[in-house]
């Protein structure tokens, strides 16, 4: 399957339309759910090519909650890279960390999200592994949503890889973007 043909079934099985309430607090009339993209017979597929982005130091691999974690984790069995799972705040019960799963200090890690719109939460996360020691300067993720998060992410010293634009999707689907 190539890159056109499998963003046509991302976008079939996953696109929704309505009213959503983004991450990033933006209001939007359509949703990629990360949650049938992840429980689809393409997810391999999907998960192949985010391998091929992946830098060859990387030492961890970090998956961000909740879109990320499953990455992370797809990605370390096909690699073999250790994954650690990142918080949005830590908990209040157990071991109560932030960061859970794989030792980041003094480690290359690789980024993982599921779809990017403003990087916000990506910043806060990565400001927060690179507190507790992590080496990092590469986001990777599966749908970069508004291309003006290159630049914020940019701004903080990392490179944005991803898989599809939400506008590659859509023209690969046949439907015209806004």
């Amino acid at each position: 399957m190539n890159k056109k043909e499998l963003a046509k079934e991302v976008y079939n099985i996953s696109h929704l339309t309505g009213d959503f309430l983004l991450s990033s607090g933006n209001r939007s009339d359509e949703y990629f759910d990360k949650y049938k993209i992840i429980a689809s017979p393409q997810f391999p597929v999907i998960i192949q090519k985010m391998k091929s982005l992946i830098p060859a130091d990387t030492e961890v691999l970090a998956g961000l909650e909740t879109g990320g974690i499953p990455l992370a984790t797809a990605l370390f069995l096909k690699t073999g890279i250790p994954p650690a799972f990142v918080r949005k705040e830590a908990k209040g019960y157990g071991t109560c960390n932030l960061i859970e799963g794989a030792d980041i200090f003094n480690k290359k890690v690789c980024t993982l999200e599921d779809i990017i719109t403003t990087a916000r939460q990506v910043i806060k996360s990565v400001q927060a592994m690179r507190e507790a020691g992590a080496r990092i300067d590469t986001v990777l993720c599966l749908i970069l949503r508004e291309a003006a998060a290159i630049e914020t992410l940019a701004k903080e010293g990392l490179t944005l890889k991803y898989v599809f634009t939400m506008d590659y999707i859509k023209k690969s689907a046949g439907i015209a973007s806004r």
